[in-house]
This record gives structure tokens, C-alpha cells and sequence, in this order.
């Protein structure tokens, strides 16, 4: 069994991150490239007030809906009165400032009141999704070193996974009558361990990724300015307690006094049925990955609704009238999809958004535009605010050089958006983190993405300063007859073809002759 107490104990100090050999020429021509072509955005945003005091505070100055989730819609107060009552809760289970709570089950009013009554009392959120086989519980929490995961009355594989992994299970409704926590929100500092979000390991057990405070915040407000919200937007949550988007989706609007709309899986799977969600509930902002945004056009499309996919009580408007902005993530958005979304619905622009878990969540943004479908790939944009990226490429001795527009090298992101490193887990931190050679990461942290980008000019697909394309992992890089290539671009080629979806490119050696 991992070691139960404060999470920070189990992460690897500054002091224990490789160094990057950058040679010092190349530490100032990468600071220079960066500074000139946009790949760092310097802002002041507020990201000492914990989301529940900002929930707080609406509640106080102009209470209204805060979280619809079909069962109840719970207003701005009622919203901080259950978390408190969750707070008090979690502390007579014996939680304790920095130690890690696990929160389960399907998505709800609750567990977004238990993210903030674990911001409350100065714990850590970890979550476990309802869909997870008990196996997968009991590593998440063993690794996590939860003590206590707070879930729904039943909760079935959460349950089991739980008792293997020796954790007390605690239902939301033990909170219903409790007298609310009467402290203030613990905030020590603003790199205080905020979350810890479990990604797949190439050893088959998941590893946790440590975000701070301030790179969750940062994030919040990134996707607020980026998206340009504001209280009267009604963000679609949409994602598995498990996926990085999870967090900003139930968390953004409550920081402006807006609404979010908790979307059960039976109807996120259900383009159709998602649709007339998205027009009854007036949902302004909606994240999907791409497979799922394609399988919405398909059934949305003229042909498939005349064919019997036509809503009972059509809507007075369009299908999704009420959207402002349709977030593409989690895979790569094919410049054929793009185009279909251009076309089908201009009045909601498109956002391909990109970022490791790792780095609190997205670390670019790109508005696609008409200019954008004539590249081979689209680009993923520029940084988020206070996020600084590196394009570096490695040489033959081991040392890194910068790499300038036009070059493909590997991204490397640094800024307050970096995280702790993986809890418990020294080795494989040392593998993807390092001291920010460039000296000017608030966290003094550089995360290696193992990501290949490459730099495209001013003017490449309409943005006006240089943006990023991705390109692929690093590690499916080949060579064929001494020639560099990227199975991504082959991929990106393929899928241009209107009869192809989705291609999967491999490399397979034949014996000579």
C-alpha cells in the first residue's frame, strides 16, 4: 500500500530534477526566439483567491444558478453551504491539509461541491470515474495514498476498488445535516498541490500528475480570456472525472457567476439527444474530441435528420443556435472536420486546444479559421497566458539547441502552467521534468512534452505572429533510406481524402531479398 499523510512528502524537490543541457549560447537565442515570436504571454491575473472564495462572494453580492445537473439546480449559496457541510464532513473523517481525498462517481452538483470543500480544508483532489474497473480504482487511490473517497450512495466498482485499496468509502449524503466548516479556505501558498489527475504509463499502471494552485487558476483564467466569458455564459460539462478538461469545465464559469450544465453520459454519447440539450439549457461553450464533434455534424446533417434523426419538438432555431464556441481536444482536429465545422455552423467559432495534463491542462489556443484548411495540418496555436514554450532540438552530443521558424524540434513548456512532477513516483518525474534551465519558470520547472512541433511563420493560416503545428510524438519519428519522416504527416495526408475518417500509419521491416 502507498504511504498515507501530506502528498507533498512524496514529491521529488527542485533540487532533485535533472539539468537540460542547453550550452549558454543557446539558453539566450532560445529566450530571444521565444520573446520574438509570441511563444510566451506575460499577464497579471489573480490566481490568489481558491474558487470558493470567488463562489462565496456571488453568493453574497447576487445569488443565482451556479450547477444544473438534471436532478437539481443548486444557486451560488446553496452551492457553498454544501461544500462547507462536505468540508465538515471530510474533517471529521480525519482529513487533513494536504493529504488526498478521492472523488467518485457519475458527474454532479456534488462532486463539484466536494472539489471545493477540499479546497476548503487544504486537501487534494483526486478523482475516480464511475466507468473504471475496480482495478483501476484501486491503483488510482493506492498510488494516490487516499485515506477517504467521498462518492455517490451506489457506487458500485468504486466501492470494491476502494476496499482493495484499504480506503474508506463515505457517501455525499452523510454531509445532509451537518453544521458548515467555519473556517477560512486554506491557502498557504500559491504553489500548494491542488489536484492530482492519474494518465496511462507505458509500464500499464497510471502515474499521477501534481498541479499546483497557481497553474490551475492560471488555467481557469487562460480559458476565460482566451474563450472571452463572462457571467452569462453556460459551459457544457461534459468530460470524465479522469480527463485533465474535467477540472476547468466545472470550475471556470463559478469563478465569473456563471452556469454550468452537468451533462450525463447517456446524453454526451447521443449527438442527437446532446443537440437538444445544448439549445433547451442555452449552452454558449462546449468541449468534445473530435471523433465526437464529427459523429455530432453527421447526425445533425440535413440528410441523416430527414432520414429519422429528427428531434420530437425541433427548435425554433438552427441545432446548437445558442453556441459561442466548440472546443476541440484530446486528439488531433483534421483540417477536413475543421471545414465541415466552418460550414455548418459559422456562427460558433472553432478552438483547437492543446496541453499535457502535466501542464494544468491546455498550454495553447487556436481559433481556426478558412485559412487554416489549406495547411496539411492545422496548428495548435499559441501559449496561454503565462505559459512560455520552448521548440528545441536535440544534437548529436545530448545538448539542445533552439530552433527557429520553419524547424521542427520537440516542445518543451515552461511558466507558471508547470506542474509538480508524479506523485510518489521519483523516476519518472526525473524523466519529463527539469530545472528550468532559461531561469525564468516561476515554479522552476521545465516539462519535456515528447511532443514534435514545428514553427510556422507570420501569416501561416491567418494568424498574424508565428504559431505551432504539431506533428506527431517524437518517438514515431522514422527514417527510410536515411530520410527523416513523421507517420503524423503521412496520417494528416491520408485523412484530407474525403472517404477517409481516420488512418493509422506504421512502420513494418521485411528481411532483405
Amino acid at each position: 500500500m502507498s504511504a498515507r499523510g501530506p502528498a507533498v512528502d512524496r514529491l521529488l524537490p527542485l533540487d532533485g530534477l535533472p539539468a537540460l543541457d542547453v550550452p549558454a549560447a543557446e539558453v539566450l537565442r532560445a529566450r530571444e526566439l521565444t520573446a520574438r515570436h509570441g511563444m510566451q504571454w506575460e499577464r497579471e491575473v489573480d490566481l490568489a483567491d481558491p474558487v470558493i472564495t470567488r463562489v462565496e462572494r456571488f453568493a453574497a453580492e447576487r445569488d443565482r444558478p451556479a450547477v444544473a445537473d438534471g436532478a437539481r439546480v443548486l444557486s451560488y449559496a446553496e452551492l457553498a453551504a454544501r461544500a462547507r457541510r462536505l468540508a465538515t464532513l471530510l474533517e471529521n473523517e480525519g482529513v487533513e491539509p494536504g493529504t488526498v481525498v478521492g472523488v467518485g462517481g457519475p458527474r454532479s452538483a456534488d462532486v463539484i461541491a466536494a472539489f471545493l470543500a477540499i479546497e476548503l480544508i487544504g486537501a487534494l483532489y483526486v478523482p475516480a470515474d464511475e466507468t473504471w474497473p475496480a482495478g483501476r480504482v484501486r491503483d488510482v487511490l493506492d498510488q494516490a495514498g487516499a485515506s477517504v473517497l467521498i462518492a455517490a450512495e451506489d457506487a458500485g466498482a468504486l466501492a470494491e476498488g476502494a476496499a482493495e485499496a484499504g480506503c474508506r468509502i463515505v457517501p455525499f449524503a452523510a454531509a445532509d445535516g451537518l453544521d458548515p466548516w467555519p473556517g477560512e479556505p486554506r491557502l498557504d501558498s500559491l504553489d500548494r498541490p491542488r489536484y492530482v489527475l492519474f494518465t496511462s504509463g507505458s509500464t500499464g499502471r497510471p502515474k499521477g500528475a501534481v498541479v499546483e494552485h497557481q497553474g490551475m487558476v492560471n488555467h481557469l483564467w487562460a480559458k476565460i480570456i482566451d474563450l472571452e466569458m463572462t457571467d452569462a455564459d453556460v459551459v457544457a460539462f461534459t468530460a470524465p472525472l479522469g480527463f485533465d478538461i474535467s477540472i476547468w469545465q466545472m470550475l471556470a464559469p463559478l469563478l465569473l457567476g456563471g452556469r454550468l450544465d452537468v451533462v450525463g453520459d447517456e446524453v454526451a454519447h447521443d449527438p442527437v439527444a446532446f443537440a437538444r440539450a445544448v439549445d433547451e439549457q442555452g449552452m454558449t461553450i462546449v468541449e468534445l474530441v473530435p471523433t465526437m464533434v464529427r459523429h455530432l455534424l453527421d447526425d445533425l446533417s440535413p440528410e441523416s435528420l430527414q432520414s429519422g434523426g429528427t428531434p420530437p419538438q425541433p427548435p425554433r432555431r438552427p441545432p446548437l443556435g445558442s453556441l459561442r464556441w466548440m472546443i476541440a481536444t484530446g486528439e488531433e482536429l483534421p483540417a477536413e472536420l475543421s471545414r465541415r465545422w466552418l460550414e455548418a455552423m459559422p456562427h460558433a467559432r472553432l478552438l483547437n486546444a492543446y496541453g499535457p495534463t502535466e501542464c494544468s491542462d491546455d498550454v495553447t489556443h487556436h481559433t481556426v479559421t478558412a485559412g487554416d484548411l489549406r495547411l496539411l495540418r492545422l496548428p495548435i496555436g499559441t501559449p496561454v497566458v503565462n505559459a512560455r514554450l520552448y521548440v528545441l532540438r536535440e544534437e548529436d552530443d545530448g545538448s539542445w539547441a533552439a530552433c527557429d521558424v520553419g524547424e521542427t524540434g520537440e516542445l518543451f513548456v515552461g511558466g507558471v502552467v508547470v506542474g509538480r512532477g508524479y506523485l510518489g513516483n521519483h523516476e519518472r518525474t526525473r524523466e519529463a521534468f527539469y530545472r528550468d534551465p532559461f531561469g525564468e519558470s516561476p515554479t522552476g520547472r521545465l516539462y519535456r512534452t515528447g511532443d514534435a512541433v514545428r514553427l510556422l511563420p507570420a501569416g501561416a493560416g491567418g494568424e498574424d505572429r508565428p504559431t505551432l503545428q504539431y506533428l506527431g510524438r517524437v518517438d514515431r519519428q522514422v527514417k527510410i533510406a536515411g530520410v527523416r519522416m513523421e507517420l503524423g504527416e503521412i496520417e494528416a495526408v491520408l485523412q484530407r481524402h474525403p472517404s477517409v475518417a481516420a488512418a493509422a500509419v506504421v512502420v513494418h521491416e521485411y528481411p532483405a531479398g
